[in-house]
């Protein structure tokens, strides 16, 4: 059978996969939780949002593949797969769904050594980066210097974009993006050296640093805002670190924060043909376009792990 959109009455079948999630998207998990919990999955069938789960039925069984696309975000994210070992064609429908929503590329997060890392280079990903995810919520440490973080504002988005240029890779830029998400905090300063993107959700906290090298007090600054973070309550804290910003790894390692396997961050790009009207010569009477390339998309997974469940939203 070809792969199709999960419809309502796929509903019954979801509670047997939730142990096989493979998970792609570590930002989306660890706020929002397991993608085939009820509730989490009701964010699946919200006809406004970019959120889109295929389904291949076959002789060998049921594969679920999820994909998403945040408003702000001109690529596409990977977000999970159950079981892991989908077949290539479930992984052609969900990026051929991200295609539709004109996205230019796919990002997919997967562990270090993970068997899928050679079926995402055959279907096409590249390497583009490593992170590692580090959980803070053990750091308890409450630094004597003055509390300088403040919400970001419009006024600080040239800011935010010059450090930005500085500290991240070039190719990376594409599918990093700290400017356009809707909430961050930095430090105060003269010029603008630590900057931090904040994600939110009912089951933990997810941050992306940009912090120059020359940065004072990264630490203290840090501790801070953990400390006075408004309504965390008891969730957990990550900090995700990409290798342009490796060099933070030893000083969190020093003060107790936790790191998690590394992972290999791959991405795939989609290439859209344009509608091109062809010039008809005169005493013609009939114009072409050539029709737009079909899109092949791909795979690729992680293990869902951590305290990650909740909501599956936005």
């Amino acid at each position: 059978m070809k792969p199709r959109a999960l419809e309502l009455f796929d509903l019954p079948k979801l509670p047997r996969y939730r142990k096989k999630v493979f998970v792609l998207d570590s930002r989306r998990a660890l706020t929002r939780g397991n993608p085939l919990r009820a509730v989490s999955f009701l964010a699946y069938l919200n006809p406004k949002g970019r959120i889109y789960t295929g389904i291949l039925e076959g002789d060998e069984g049921t594969v679920l593949g999820g994909i998403v696309q945040h408003n702000e975000e001109r690529f596409a994210r990977l977000a999970y797969l159950a079981p892991a070992d989908a077949p290539f064609a479930l992984i052609d429908h969900l990026t051929a769904q991200a295609g539709k929503w004109k996205a230019h590329q796919i990002v997919a997060e997967i562990d270090e050594g993970s068997s899928v890392f050679e079926s995402l280079r055959h279907c096409g990903f590249a390497v583009y980066s490593h992170q590692r995810i580090w959980d803070m919520s053990y750091i308890n440490f409450i630094p004597d210097f003055p509390y300088l973080w403040r919400k970001k504002e419009e006024q600080d988005l040239i800011a935010i974009q010059n450090l930005q240029r500085e500290l991240v890779p070039p190719l990376l830029k594409q599918v990093e993006s700290f400017t356009d998400s809707s909430s961050g905090m930095l430090v105060r300063g003269e010029k603008l050296s630590i900057y931090m993107d904040i994600t939110e959700g009912p089951r933990g906290i997810y941050l992306r640093p940009l912090v120059h090298p020359n940065a004072d007090h990264l630490l203290e600054n840090l501790f801070h805002l953990l400390t006075n973070f408004p309504n965390r309550r008891a969730r957990p804290v990550y900090l995700c670190v990409r290798s342009h910003q490796a060099w933070i790894e030893p000083i969190l390692e020093e003060f107790g924060a936790r790191p998690a396997q590394l992972q290999i961050v791959m991405v795939k790009h989609l290439v859209n043909k344009i509608h091109e009207a062809k010039t008809v010569p005169s005493g013609g009477n009939t114009a072409w376009a050539n029709p737009a390339a079909p899109i092949n998309g791909h795979r690729a997974m992680a293990k869902f792990g951590h305290s990650e469940s909740g909501e599956e939203g936005a």
